[in-house]
């Protein structure tokens, strides 16, 4: 690390929770997500030295591959996106780490083909995993990692469940779920996909994941506001004009036609990532920094929103489609309609914003804009605070407008950082303009883990503060239920305010598009040049 050795620097190892020796079963260890993101965040752990050493990885699915014909697939895998490129590094290394890594061949619909399972949790019967040294032992811990689509999430908890896989108080170790997202799709398919879950496995041990909580600059938001007090008397409706969140992105839908026309970017990102960073930025200081104490005041939060009528959740949201466009490589990006499995008459929308309130003690009346859409011409995450202007007098009262409010934006990706807004006097002139002052996290670390390898950990070592709550989904699901009923009664003709569905060209600048769909919030938008 690249920490100026006269700054001070306190390590909280003792209140960090140690990753576990763990059987890592991986269902749907075939597909993509597996090969692309979950191997490769566990070679890259691996060759950190982050990993357990008694760690044995198992994939499960359909393919009949032999254990080696498996390894063989994820060695090109973990290679090739692994962030570690020195090929000399990688020979003895992932021999090593591949000596760990087994195959069972799992129909995950058939209950018969979870007997392996069975033997080998319940029974630590090492005939099940082909070609086991007789030096390794079998950890009685088990991490369980769906990575598979939704509708197979109560299936498999299920099956393991009546295998006597699930969780169990009297077994000698701890057995833990982990799921991706989408987690349901409305608040109703939530709730009955966590009492499925509920069957079979206990709250404690079910780990829903959303990968934005593992990036280091939103992990970096308990940190930056509970660890300083320079903006803690700021951080409220006193000082606070609003708040945006947005998650810009470049790419269409791509491949993704089938799953995204289901649901829409309201479903897809305003539920669960971008609520996720408006509970972290605008929530109170947690009792310790214990998961469930964390939780507990997200969940407070949530409960602060309020409970819009149509008419007024309506008001408060926007909505676009993208149409035929250009993107930034020169490309032709084709209307959305004309995308691979997508409706010819669908109203999905690719674009979404809603600018909620947040009503408690500390942020009552701050409008908080969360924000996102797809082929356009920036891509970036970011939060932004946007600070009061100073009254109608000295500098104020001759600039107007033109001078700049002060803001403070906390940058998720790329270029993670944090960079404070602030006005100054231009060098040899009678004028005023806004500079920033910029901290990277890039110039002060060398080691900087990909999402996927810190909630992996988190997982191993039982620590759930990045995973989220069955009370938070179903919570976060309520405020995109009105949402979505509201444009569902809406005529997808009639204007942005009123719940119509803008049709946007592909490539179209972020600013130009909250332009023209008129969103709640605007006035000062045309101020942050160089940060949109």
């Amino acid at each position: 690390m690249n920490i100026a050795t006269d700054m001070p620097y306190c390590r909280l190892d003792a209140t960090r929770f140690s990753p576990q020796p763990a059987l890592f079963i991986v269902f749907g260890a075939s597909g993509d997500l597996a090969n692309r993101k979950i191997f490769p965040a566990l070679y890259d752990l691996y060759l950190e030295k982050q990993l357990p050493d008694e760690l044995l990885m198992v994939g499960a699915a359909r393919r009949n591959f032999s254990t080696e014909e498996f390894r063989e697939m994820l060695r090109a895998s973990c290679l090739a996106h692994s962030r570690h490129q020195d090929e000399a590094l990688h020979t003895d290394a992932w021999h090593a780490f591949s000596q760990r890594i087994f195959y069972i061949q799992n129909d995950v619909t058939d209950p018969q083909s979870y007997e392996p399972i069975r033997r080998l949790v319940g029974e630590q019967d090492r005939s099940v995993l082909e070609g086991l040294d007789s030096h390794i032992a079998i950890p009685h811990n088990i991490l369980y990692y769906l990575a598979v689509t939704p509708e197979f999430f109560p299936v498999i908890s299920e099956n393991l469940g009546r295998m006597g896989c699930g969780s169990n108080a009297s077994a000698p170790g701890w057995r833990r779920l982990v799921v991706e997202k989408p987690y349901g799709k409305d608040q109703r398919s939530a709730a009955s996909l966590t009492e499925a879950l509920h069957k079979w496995f206990e709250e404690r041990d079910i780990y829903r994941i959303d990968h934005y909580l593992g990036k280091e600059a939103v992990q970096n938001l308990l940190h930056f506001r509970f660890a300083n007090t320079i903006f803690e008397p700021v951080w409220n409706r006193n000082y606070i004009d609003r708040i945006e969140i947005t998650v810009a992105e470049q790419e269409g839908i791509g491949t993704r036609g089938g799953y995204y026309d289901g649901f829409g970017a309201a479903r897809d990102m305003l539920q669960n990532h971008l609520t996720q960073l408006l509970c972290l930025t605008v929530m109170e200081p947690p009792a310790t920094l214990s998961p469930e104490h964390i939780r507990d005041e997200k969940v407070k939060i949530l409960r602060a929103i309020p409970d819009y009528s149509p008419q007024e959740i309506l008001a408060r949201a926007r909505r676009g489609q993208y149409a035929v466009g250009t993107n930034v490589r020169g490309e032709l990006v084709p209307d959305y309609l004309n995308e691979a499995k997508v409706r010819p008459d669908s109203t999905t929308e690719t674009f979404a914003s809603l600018t909620l309130s947040v009503e408690n003690w500390r942020f009552s009346g701050v409008p908080i804009t969360l924000r996102t859409g797809k082929a356009l011409a920036e891509k970036y995450s970011e939060i932004v605070l946007y600070f009061k202007r100073p009254p109608s007098a000295l500098f104020a009262a001759q600039c107007g407008d033109l001078l700049a409010p002060n803001s403070l934006t906390v940058r998720i990706q790329p270029d993670e950082g944090i960079w404070l807004s602030f006005n100054a006097k231009v060098p040899g002139e009678p004028a005023i303009r806004a500079n920033n002052l910029r901290f990277s996290y890039r110039e002060v670390a060398d080691y900087f883990p990909e999402a996927y390898e810190r909630l992996i950990l988190d997982a191993l070592s039982g620590d759930s503060t990045l995973f989220i709550r069955a009370d938070e989904s179903e919570l976060a699901w309520q405020v995109i239920d009105k949402l979505e009923a509201a444009w569902a009664s809406s005529d997808p003709k009639a204007a942005p305010e009123s719940g119509g569905l803008l049709k946007y060209q592909a490539g179209i600048s972020l600013r130009n598009l909250i332009a023209q769909v008129r969103e709640p919030v605007l006035r000062e938008l045309v101020l942050r040049e160089g940060l949109v």
